[in-house]
Protein backbone atom coordinates (compact mmCIF):
# COMPACT_ATOMS: atom_id res chain seq x y z
CA UNK A 1 0.00 0.00 0.00
CA UNK A 2 2.83 2.39 0.85
CA UNK A 3 4.55 1.59 -2.45
CA UNK A 4 1.35 2.31 -4.34
CA UNK A 5 0.86 5.58 -2.52
CA UNK A 6 4.46 6.72 -3.14
CA UNK A 7 4.15 5.75 -6.78
CA UNK A 8 1.08 7.97 -7.14
CA UNK A 9 2.84 10.86 -5.44
CA UNK A 10 5.86 10.62 -7.72
CA UNK A 11 3.96 10.12 -10.93
CA UNK A 12 5.76 11.32 -14.05
CA UNK A 13 2.58 13.16 -14.98
CA UNK A 14 2.45 15.31 -11.86
CA UNK A 15 2.82 19.05 -12.30
CA UNK A 16 5.54 21.07 -10.71
CA UNK A 17 3.98 23.59 -8.41
CA UNK A 18 7.15 25.59 -7.89
CA UNK A 19 7.87 26.39 -11.55
CA UNK A 20 9.23 29.88 -12.13
CA UNK A 21 8.04 30.05 -15.73
CA UNK A 22 4.60 31.49 -16.24
CA UNK A 23 2.37 29.08 -18.15
CA UNK A 24 1.03 31.97 -20.24
CA UNK A 25 4.48 33.12 -21.37
CA UNK A 26 4.99 30.28 -23.83
CA UNK A 27 1.46 30.16 -25.17
CA UNK A 28 0.24 32.12 -28.10
CA UNK A 29 -2.30 34.83 -27.27
CA UNK A 30 -5.01 32.83 -29.04
CA UNK A 31 -4.48 29.90 -26.67
CA UNK A 32 -4.52 32.23 -23.68
CA UNK A 33 -7.83 33.73 -24.83
CA UNK A 34 -9.36 30.30 -25.32
CA UNK A 35 -8.21 29.24 -21.88
CA UNK A 36 -9.70 32.36 -20.30
CA UNK A 37 -13.02 31.68 -22.08
CA UNK A 38 -13.09 28.20 -20.58
CA UNK A 39 -12.28 29.59 -17.14
CA UNK A 40 -15.01 32.21 -17.45
CA UNK A 41 -17.51 29.58 -18.49
CA UNK A 42 -16.53 27.34 -15.56
CA UNK A 43 -17.01 30.20 -13.10
CA UNK A 44 -20.22 31.24 -14.87
CA UNK A 45 -18.89 34.74 -15.57
CA UNK A 46 -21.28 35.58 -18.40
CA UNK A 47 -19.90 39.01 -19.28
CA UNK A 48 -16.29 37.80 -19.50
CA UNK A 49 -17.16 34.71 -21.52
CA UNK A 50 -19.33 36.71 -23.92
CA UNK A 51 -16.68 39.37 -24.41
CA UNK A 52 -13.88 36.89 -24.98
CA UNK A 53 -16.00 34.74 -27.28
CA UNK A 54 -16.78 37.78 -29.42
CA UNK A 55 -13.06 38.51 -29.69
CA UNK A 56 -12.33 34.92 -30.67
CA UNK A 57 -15.07 35.20 -33.31
CA UNK A 58 -13.35 38.28 -34.75
CA UNK A 59 -10.03 36.43 -34.75
CA UNK A 60 -11.59 33.44 -36.52
CA UNK A 61 -13.14 35.78 -39.11
CA UNK A 62 -9.70 37.29 -39.71
CA UNK A 63 -8.28 33.76 -40.08
CA UNK A 64 -10.89 32.91 -42.69
CA UNK A 65 -10.32 36.16 -44.57
CA UNK A 66 -6.57 35.51 -44.70
CA UNK A 67 -7.00 31.76 -45.42
CA UNK A 68 -4.45 31.08 -42.68
CA UNK A 69 -4.08 31.79 -38.97
CA UNK A 70 -3.30 35.44 -38.37
CA UNK A 71 -0.13 36.24 -36.39
CA UNK A 72 -0.16 37.47 -32.81
CA UNK A 73 0.49 41.05 -33.87
CA UNK A 74 -2.80 41.07 -35.81
CA UNK A 75 -4.58 39.56 -32.83
CA UNK A 76 -3.20 42.38 -30.69
CA UNK A 77 -4.52 44.95 -33.14
CA UNK A 78 -7.94 43.24 -33.06
CA UNK A 79 -7.86 43.46 -29.27
CA UNK A 80 -6.85 47.15 -29.36
CA UNK A 81 -9.61 47.93 -31.83
CA UNK A 82 -12.22 46.13 -29.72
CA UNK A 83 -11.04 47.92 -26.60
CA UNK A 84 -11.23 51.29 -28.35
CA UNK A 85 -14.73 50.49 -29.60
CA UNK A 86 -15.84 49.71 -26.07
CA UNK A 87 -14.35 52.95 -24.75
CA UNK A 88 -16.16 54.89 -27.49
CA UNK A 89 -19.42 53.12 -26.66
CA UNK A 90 -18.95 53.92 -22.98
CA UNK A 91 -18.47 57.59 -23.85
CA UNK A 92 -21.65 57.59 -25.91
CA UNK A 93 -23.60 55.83 -23.15
CA UNK A 94 -22.35 58.37 -20.64
CA UNK A 95 -23.48 61.22 -22.88
CA UNK A 96 -26.87 59.53 -23.27
CA UNK A 97 -27.18 59.33 -19.45
CA UNK A 98 -26.89 55.53 -19.35
CA UNK A 99 -24.20 54.92 -16.70
CA UNK A 100 -25.18 51.27 -16.29
CA UNK A 101 -24.35 50.47 -19.91
CA UNK A 102 -21.24 52.65 -19.82
CA UNK A 103 -19.98 50.74 -16.79
CA UNK A 104 -20.55 47.44 -18.60
CA UNK A 105 -18.58 48.64 -21.65
CA UNK A 106 -15.71 49.90 -19.48
CA UNK A 107 -15.57 46.55 -17.66
CA UNK A 108 -15.31 44.77 -21.01
CA UNK A 109 -12.60 47.18 -22.17
CA UNK A 110 -10.57 46.62 -19.01
CA UNK A 111 -10.90 42.86 -19.50
CA UNK A 112 -9.51 43.15 -23.03
CA UNK A 113 -6.70 45.46 -21.94
CA UNK A 114 -5.38 42.70 -19.67
CA UNK A 115 -4.17 40.89 -22.80
CA UNK A 116 -2.48 43.89 -24.39
CA UNK A 117 1.17 44.80 -23.96
CA UNK A 118 1.83 48.45 -23.12
CA UNK A 119 2.28 50.80 -26.04
CA UNK A 120 5.65 52.41 -26.71
CA UNK A 121 5.95 55.89 -25.29
CA UNK A 122 6.41 58.92 -27.52
CA UNK A 123 10.00 59.21 -26.26
CA UNK A 124 10.82 55.70 -27.50
CA UNK A 125 9.05 56.39 -30.80
CA UNK A 126 11.02 59.64 -31.20
CA UNK A 127 14.30 57.86 -30.50
CA UNK A 128 13.62 55.27 -33.21
CA UNK A 129 12.52 57.94 -35.68
CA UNK A 130 15.66 60.04 -35.03
CA UNK A 131 17.87 56.96 -35.53
CA UNK A 132 16.12 56.27 -38.82
CA UNK A 133 16.36 59.89 -39.96
CA UNK A 134 20.08 59.96 -39.16
CA UNK A 135 20.70 56.74 -41.09
CA UNK A 136 18.64 57.95 -44.06
CA UNK A 137 20.35 61.35 -44.18
CA UNK A 138 23.72 59.60 -44.54
CA UNK A 139 22.53 57.34 -47.33
CA UNK A 140 20.49 59.75 -49.40
CA UNK A 141 20.59 63.46 -49.98
CA UNK A 142 16.86 63.62 -50.78
CA UNK A 143 14.39 65.89 -49.08
CA UNK A 144 13.28 64.11 -45.87
CA UNK A 145 9.62 64.51 -46.90
CA UNK A 146 10.23 62.42 -50.02
CA UNK A 147 11.65 59.67 -47.87
CA UNK A 148 8.56 59.37 -45.63
CA UNK A 149 7.67 55.96 -47.06
CA UNK A 150 11.19 54.73 -46.32
CA UNK A 151 10.95 56.10 -42.79
CA UNK A 152 7.70 54.27 -42.08
CA UNK A 153 9.01 51.07 -43.67
CA UNK A 154 12.19 51.14 -41.61
CA UNK A 155 10.29 52.07 -38.44
CA UNK A 156 7.91 49.14 -38.74
CA UNK A 157 10.81 46.82 -39.54
CA UNK A 158 12.30 47.78 -36.18
CA UNK A 159 9.10 47.96 -34.12
CA UNK A 160 6.13 45.59 -34.03
CA UNK A 161 2.94 47.30 -35.21
CA UNK A 162 0.98 46.02 -32.24
CA UNK A 163 3.23 47.95 -29.85
CA UNK A 164 2.57 51.42 -31.26
CA UNK A 165 -0.34 53.68 -32.02
CA UNK A 166 -0.17 54.30 -35.78
CA UNK A 167 -1.61 57.81 -35.51
CA UNK A 168 0.96 58.77 -32.89
CA UNK A 169 3.77 57.46 -35.12
CA UNK A 170 2.47 59.50 -38.05
CA UNK A 171 2.31 62.66 -35.93
CA UNK A 172 5.78 62.08 -34.49
CA UNK A 173 7.30 61.47 -37.95
CA UNK A 174 5.75 64.68 -39.26
CA UNK A 175 7.10 66.61 -36.26
CA UNK A 176 10.54 65.11 -36.70
CA UNK A 177 10.56 66.04 -40.39
CA UNK A 178 9.52 69.59 -39.62
CA UNK A 179 12.32 69.92 -37.06
CA UNK A 180 14.79 68.46 -39.53
CA UNK A 181 13.96 71.10 -42.12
Amino acid sequence: MLALRSRCLLSPFSRRVYSTVSPESSLEIRDVLQGRVKDAMRTKNVSASTTLRSILAEINAADKAANKPVPSSNIMSILRKASAQRHDAATQYTQADRPDLAEKELAEASLLEQFLPPLLSSVEIDKNIQDILNSLSHTSGDDPRKAMGKIFKEFYNRVDRSLVDAELVKIRVNLALIEKM
